[in-house]
């Protein structure tokens, strides 16, 4: 990944300074104490101009909707302090003046301000893009005193520079030991052009190696001396397109910028909530198997309910053999025809002995009753959570493990409804065909989409995926039609690499959701089955 750097910064402001100049701030959101949105408007259009300040992906770039939405931005009800101070000083503030000072990854915004007693102030947000330093500050341009910072930074994280309220606003220590390439005319070492001059990345290093100095000179002037042509190359992105191997164009700076990082954001995003997701479903799984091994050995322990029958069955035949208020009797088994004893109760008659073994298999009896009850739910739990590990292992987007996130963390209730348009839908010889990727989708499909007449396909005994055929007027499908349902079935299932496959179909009016029972879970009849075998 390449870090943001001075040169793209400039390019950045070139860009968007005509906007920016004469700009009106109107609103600012906050949605982690690290990304910050400033929405500007001018010249009859409003932009989002989004910063980042994470140590690993500081950058700054106008975004649209759908690159926030692989942000995966989400506004807090209660904004940050920090947040409710900028909104207090330079919320429905024009924009005076932008700058980048020379060779520092800061672009610093004035703006014309007032304060509560209605007068005129100057204030400057300093957008500092610096690694673990990354920093938003707000100060008074004309005291240089600072009113507010994202973090605030002590001498106890750095000697040398200190940044918090009251403090005053001063630039980083200048790099005294680094030289400007553009005054520089002697040799070049193409392995510390990063550590011997300004402004220069370890990135753009590595781009123009083997460069005469004077085209590198013209790279680092910019605009002017060379043509800026943003564009992105896999894990590369450059605003000079013919320094990457296979680049990307793109429409403009800032949105190479954006779907860069956008990019990166929504994959770091989905790897973590993945995990997340994982973890949790990973220990209630255990957690639910090793119950149901213990209920499975309890009901296979051998079964002393019939023996306890047994025993009540044999001391009434042979009542009249045996005598009262003895310690056993012996009797003759009529399975086996051995001889047996059966141990009684010396204070009670052989009555009262064949009662209390009468109770002893009426209550073994309940008690494996119980102990099935519990395995079915048990079975029930295991096969949702094998669904579930499925869903979040064939998860595609961060959309679908979003839903699945409400699904097992939150109250279904409160949770984010999933749209119909959601839904990934293919046609198949003029049939539209939904398939569910996660439970809520998978109940959204049977509950709402389907109708009775539709068709409804799942994977026998596997885990997988809800296929719906929709049958239009009474337009029944045809063999083929079916097959290829079945086939997607196979697709979107934990068996998609078997060899062969039971594909089960039913309409949709032969399937019946039991009350309280877990989103995507159903009954059938009338079923029958294909085997898939390609």
């Amino acid at each position: 990944m390449i870090n943001f750097d001075y040169l793209t910064l400039v390019a950045f402001l070139e860009e968007n300074i005509d906007f920016l100049i004469g700009s009106r701030l109107q609103k600012i959101q906050q949605p982690t104490r690290r990304d910050f949105i400033f929405s500007f408007r001018n010249l009859s259009e409003s932009k989002k101009l989004y910063v980042n300040i994470n140590p690993s992906l500081f950058h700054l770039c106008f975004v649209n909707d759908e690159t926030l939405k692989k942000r995966d931005v989400v506004y807090p009800k209660q904004p940050p302090m920090f947040c409710m101070l900028l909104r207090k000083y330079i919320e429905s503030a024009k924009v005076l003046d932008v700058r980048v000072p020379h060779y520092e990854r800061i672009l610093e915004i004035d703006f014309k301000s007032s304060n509560e007693f209605d007068e005129n102030i100057n204030l400057t947000l300093a957008i500092e893009m610096m690694g673990k330093y990354s920093n938003i500050i707000l100060y008074n341009s004309d005291t240089k005193i600072i009113l507010g910072c994202a973090h605030n930074v002590g001498s106890e994280k750095s000697r040398e520079r200190e940044v918090s309220g009251t403090l005053p606003y001063i630039y980083p220590p200048k790099q005294g030991y680094k030289t400007d390439i553009l005054r520089y005319n002697g040799e070049i070492n193409y392995d510390r052009l990063n550590q011997d001059f300004l402004g220069i990345s370890k990135s753009f290093e590595e781009m123009v190696k083997g460069l005469p100095l004077e085209k590198i000179k013209d790279y680092v002037e910019g605009w002017g001396k060379s043509e800026i042509t943003p564009a992105i190359d896999n894990d590369k992105y450059c605003i000079y397109s013919e320094l990457l191997e296979n680049p990307i164009i793109q429409d403009s700076v800032s949105s190479m910028i954006d779907n860069y990082y956008s990019d990166i954001q929504e994959k770091t995003i989905f790897k973590q909530l993945y995990l997340k997701l994982k973890n949790i479903i990973n220990t209630k799984y255990k957690k639910v198997s090793n119950s149901l091994k213990k209920i499975n050995y309890q009901i296979s322990k051998k079964d002393k309910g019939e023996m306890y029958k047994k025993y009540g069955d044999l001391i009434l035949s042979n009542i009249y053999n045996g005598e009262d208020y003895s310690s056993e009797i012996k009797v003759t088994d009529w399975e086996s025809g051995e001889e047996i004893k059966i141990q009684l109760d010396d204070t009670k008659t052989l009555k009262e002995n064949s009662q209390r073994y009468y109770k002893l298999f009426a209550k073994s009896k309940d008690s494996r009753g119980k102990l099935e009850e519990l395995q079915q739910e048990l079975t029930n739990e295991k096969n949702y959570l094998e669904q579930i590990i499925y869903t979040i292992d064939n998860a595609d987007s961060l959309t679908i493990l979003r839903e699945i996130e409400h699904e097992i963390i939150e109250d279904n209730k409160k949770s984010k409804k999933t749209d119909d348009s959601e839904i990934e839908t293919v046609d198949i010889n003029g049939f539209k065909i939904f398939i569910g990727k996660n439970n809520r989708q998978n109940d959204l499909i049977v509950s709402k989409i389907s109708r009775g007449e539709d068709y409804w396909f799942h994977t026998q005994n596997t885990p997988g995926s809800h296929i719906l055929l929709k049958v239009p007027d009474s337009n029944e499908p045809d063999e083929k039609t079916i097959y290829e349902c079945c086939k997607l079935a196979k697709k979107y299932s934990s068996a998609k690499n078997s060899t062969k496959v039971g594909v089960i179909y039913t309409k949709r009016k032969y399937l019946k959701k039991p009350p309280a029972s877990n989103l995507g879970y159903v009954t059938y009849k009338n079923e029958k089955e294909i085997i898939v075998s390609e």
